[in-house]
């Protein structure tokens, strides 16, 4: 297979609708799974197929491990174990497009925390965007309706996953400036192991998890395997194909489309948004544009003057 810009886009777009998608087959999973359990499930599947790719294609490296023990563990908790255990109990109550939406703004936030960490002032454009895209998600979750009574709908869940967004915020970071002399795979996947054994203390602490998981549903088990395995393995692994092929700005930009294939998916099952939360998604997604640096001021300024 011959490795064109052309397939780094089609692989790109996989990689976003998987994790699109994501939002959605989780409420499958979670209709008979509790979500520390079900959360289990997913990364049980997910570092098998990671390890074996890893064992493949870099091989398994002691030293690596050696050398960044301490802080595969301390991104694992927060960046696999936090963030996934914030995405599977703040979805029992969060709507899955909001949820899209929120999680679609962590680039953003990685920036500006990452300026903070540099010691220089995050570029005004990126804090503009944060605060145009948090706009647009509080249009979607509050219907339209930015008072206290909307306010006041914003549920549970929707706070959980924003704090879910902020530790996986903390871990991109993390893996640029504390991981040394390992490669992106070799970080994701003794993250993902460490993150995953934290997860199965969680479980077994507040939940039953051997008796949830004898009594689930055929369903919600393909639930977590279709995340556990597309929505994590083959997702990353095509999103790194992309940025090979085409470098990590130009991807970047596809991340985009995370809460737009949500979206479809939501609709292609029966349920439609409103006219204020179409809105507050394309507000969202504008934000997050301009929030990674792909609408520049001078580009804003001119597509104003062009009607565009």
């Amino acid at each position: 297979m011959r490795t064109t810009p052309q397939l780094a886009i089609a692989l790109t777009l996989i990689a976003t609708f998987f994790w699109g998608s994501n939002f959605q087959v989780t409420k499958f999973a979670l209709a008979s799974l509790p979500p520390w359990t079900a959360s289990v499930e997913r990364f049980f599947y997910a570092v098998i197929c990671i390890f074996i790719f890893l064992a493949w294609k870099e091989g398994i490296h002691g030293k690596v491990l050696k050398q960044n023990w301490w802080t595969f563990i301390v991104l694992g908790a927060i960046g696999v174990a936090g963030f996934n255990g914030a995405f599977f109990v703040g979805l029992q109550s969060s709507n899955p497009v909001t949820a899209a939406l929120i999680v679609a703004t962590t680039p953003i936030s990685a920036n500006i925390l990452e300026a903070i960490i540099n010691r220089r002032l995050p570029g005004l454009l990126r804090v503009v965007g944060m605060v145009i895209s948090l706009l647009g998600v509080a249009l979607v979750i509050t219907n339209g309706e930015l008072n206290l009574g909307g306010m006041a709908q914003v549920v549970t869940g929707d706070i959980l996953i924003f704090i879910g967004s902020l530790g996986w915020s903390i871990y991109t970071v993390g893996t640029r400036v504390l991981v040394k002399d390992a490669t992106p795979l070799e970080t994701t996947s003794w993250t993902m192991l460490f993150g995953a054994i934290i997860l199965v203390f969680i479980a077994f602490f507040v939940e039953s998890p051997v008796t949830a998981l004898s009594s689930a549903t055929f369903e919600s088990h393909l639930a977590c395997l279709y995340i556990g395995i597309g929505g994590s393995t083959i997702a990353y692994l095509f999103w790194n194909m992309g940025v090979a092929i085409r470098g990590a700005g130009k991807t970047a930009i596809f991340f985009n489309f995370v809460p737009i294939f949500a979206l479809i998916i939501q609709v292609m099952m029966g349920n439609i948004p409103s006219l204020p939360q179409v809105i507050g998604v394309v507000i969202t997604i504008v934000g997050v544009f301009l929030g990674q640096g792909s609408i520049t001021g001078d580009k804003l300024f001119k597509g104003i003057l062009s009607n565009r």
